[in-house]
């Protein structure tokens, strides 16, 4: 056992501590800088968020706008769509269109002639 103090003591005998008085220091400034840091972060945090709030309040009020423009528009569609009759599109030299159907032959009626293969 003391053979091992003996070792132990010669060890701590070679083990130099810098400390000078500075280790309370470093670590007063360290937290000081990491809350500057993290105030700064919060700082930025908030106000993106109230960049972003009165964006979406100014977004609001633009969709607002546009949706009562639309229902204008669409009034306006319905009050016209009443007047268009068919007098009216021959009026504005609208015709009506001959209805042709077409038909296909089946696949066992179509000959091929010798000489096209």
């Amino acid at each position: 056992m003391k053979q091992i103090t003996l070792k132990l003591k010669s060890y701590t005998d070679n083990v130099n501590i810098i400390d000078n008085g500075n280790l309370q220091t470093h670590i007063f400034y360290f937290m000081l800088y990491t809350l500057a840091i993290l105030s700064l972060l919060y700082v930025l945090f908030l106000g993106n968020m109230i960049f972003d709030i009165v964006e979406r309040k100014t977004s609001e009020s633009g969709i607002h706008r546009i949706a009562n423009e639309v229902a204008d528009l669409e009034l306006e569609y319905l009050s016209l769509s009443k007047k268009v009759d068919l007098e009216f599109a021959h009026a504005l030299g609208f015709r009506e269109t001959e209805i042709t159907y077409m038909t296909r032959k089946s696949l066992g009626s179509i000959k091929i002639a010798q000489n096209e293969l």
